[in-house]
């Protein structure tokens, strides 16, 4: 077969998880239940710092925009992959796999961001707890906010760009469930020693500025925990970071493990159960990890269902 482009390519075949009808079945069943958890534990999240007063502050401000982001990073991939599960149709066009591709980038690379500052609150709540009003202002969460969605469009439109001027030929079948940059660059017949390049400066760029900053701002927590006298003190200090610590483990761990390396390692079988962990089930696990390790957001769920309760007997 000849050599064909981005302006020649009609579409691509997306081949899935699996070839076996019965397991479609039991994916597509699970896939969807992991949905509706995501969609409704990460709105109900939402909803309930929204309209409770007492977190209207910043770290349920960022807590807010993660759950935000885990609905709209689980929304780009999983319907397109449950579609493929229960029907026949594996087909997705040019322009559909790059649009993908671009907002799972935007969004993934904006969780990095996003999770870095809130690790930078936690930081100032714990060691300048004086000066946090000031220093986590109203502004200073929107400027790290919009920051986060700035690098993350502009890391995404680059590696787009790059990956769609590629030339394929002799298949258009990507071996995986979704438009992903490492099996979009194994279709290549082009020299790809460049692009890898640049998406491995892009994706390890944010990973390790992020990081970093995670880092930092955790080795300083630990550093003052530590100067605690009071057992309770440290309990409670250490109880406010336990949920972002749980979150960031998670995220990192199989984002590192999926990005950071060349594409001769990509493995299919070890890279789709990293990517449906943190594509599909990781979105799921961020609401329940920052609820259910969160007194303030269980009492506020109970204040709001309660609000919720007195309404209707007043209006009955």
């Amino acid at each position: 077969m000849g050599r064909w482009n981005s302006t020649s390519v009609p579409g691509f075949i997306l081949m899935g998880l699996t070839d076996s009808a019965e397991t479609q079945l039991v994916l597509s069943v699970l896939f969807l239940l992991i949905y509706l958890i995501t969609v409704l534990g990460n709105m109900g999240m939402i909803l309930i710092i929204r309209l409770d007063p007492q977190l209207q502050t910043p770290m349920y401000f960022f807590l807010t925009h993660l759950s935000l982001l885990d609905l709209s990073y689980s929304s780009v991939i999983t319907p397109k992959t449950l579609q493929s599960l229960l029907t026949s149709t594996k087909n997705i066009s040019f322009l559909g796999c790059f649009t993908q591709m671009f907002f799972f980038i935007v969004f993934g690379a904006a969780e990095c961001f996003l999770l870095s500052s809130m690790a930078y609150d936690r930081y100032v709540a714990i060691c300048s707890p004086l000066h946090y009003p000031v220093i986590m202002s109203t502004g200073l969460c929107h400027a790290l906010l919009t920051g986060s969605y700035v690098i993350s469009i502009v890391d995404s439109i680059v590696n787009v760009l790059y990956i769609s001027r590629l030339h394929f030929c002799n298949s258009n079948v990507i071996q995986h469930f979704f438009c992903d940059t490492s099996p979009i660059l194994a279709l290549s017949c082009s020299d790809t020693s460049e692009v890898e390049i640049i998406i491995f400066i892009c994706a390890g760029s944010n990973l390790v500025l992020s990081l970093v900053t995670i880092s930092g701002s955790y080795v300083s927590i630990l550093s003052t925990i530590l100067k605690i006298n009071s057992t309770a003190g440290r309990k409670k200090a250490f109880s406010t970071c336990a949920s972002h610590v749980l979150g960031v483990t998670t995220f990192y761990s199989t984002t590192i493990f999926a990005y950071l390396k060349p594409k001769t390692s990509y493995s299919l079988g070890k890279d789709q159960v990293a990517s449906v962990f943190y594509t599909i089930v990781i979105p799921m696990l961020n609401p329940l990890i920052y609820s259910l390790r969160n007194k303030e957001v269980k009492s506020a769920a109970i204040r709001v269902l309660q609000k919720r309760e007195g309404s209707r007997q007043l209006k009955s």
